[in-house]
């Protein structure tokens, strides 16, 4: 009488073991392009810094607002085009992004000793990282917090925005403040929309672009905790 239910829970044990390693396939899928485009951007990054040739024509005209800007007016060419590029197509767009974001964060090399950067690295993974694993394993439904910290991202950079000509030392301190706490919110709250996705594409090519646009947006968090850390760790050159 028991066997034909037996059976039912068995596969069914089955296919959320298949989906619990789908998932996990998933996550270190996008943590691996998350590290990689972190990789290709620290060598852009230094290389550049490391080149008179390449960084006092970038730095010491104009050209520095087009190579700073660039990052994001690719954030939203991705994010307007994701669901018409290939999968093939996403990742050179991303590895595209992390050499320019590259480019723009050579000043980081030219300002702040290699000692205090790769201090704050560590201390910004480490940050990084617990809360984004706090976001894999919470059931706490993290879109409850969705409005604050959408709303605490674009007040963030209209302040950075507005500190650009008022030069504030105060009010860069609030900024980094608020800001890490901002992007600390987010690193937690994307990775458990990463999580929700993967469940809603079932198709590899979809899971594929989610993936790609999930590493994104877990960079550009970890990238802006980074730069905002270095207002208190970062020792001037």
């Amino acid at each position: 009488m028991n066997t034909p239910n037996y059976g039912y829970q068995t596969g069914y044990a089955r296919s959320g073991a298949i989906f619990d390693e789908g998932l996990r396939q998933h996550m270190l899928r996008v943590y691996n392009y998350m590290a990689l485009g972190l990789v290709l951007t620290g060598l852009v990054a230094f290389t550049v810094s490391s080149v008179p040739a390449l960084y006092v024509p970038i730095f010491s005209s104009p050209l520095k607002w087009v190579v700073m800007l660039a990052p994001l007016a690719f954030v939203f060419f991705f994010s307007f085009r994701l669901q018409t590029m290939s999968a093939s197509g996403a990742q050179m767009m991303f590895w595209a992004f992390c050499a320019v974001m590259g480019l723009s964060m050579a000043s980081v090399f030219l300002v702040f000793t290699g000692t205090s950067i790769a201090r704050t690295f560590f201390i910004a993974a480490s940050m990084f990282g617990a809360m984004s694993l706090y976001g894999y394993t919470t059931k706490t439904d993290m879109t409850k917090f969705s409005s604050f910290l959408i709303m605490g991202l674009i007040g963030v950079v209209i302040a950075s925005i507005v500190n650009i000509f008022l030069g504030s030392s105060a009010l860069q301190f609030v900024i980094s403040v608020v800001g890490i706490l901002v992007f600390l919110g987010l690193t937690a709250w994307d990775t458990q929309t990463i999580k929700e996705q993967y469940a809603e594409n079932i198709d590899a090519e979809s899971q594929q672009k989610m993936a790609v646009w999930g590493a994104l947006s877990l960079y550009l968090n970890f990238v802006n905790i980074f730069q905002l850390l270095l207002n208190f760790t970062g020792e001037r050159e």
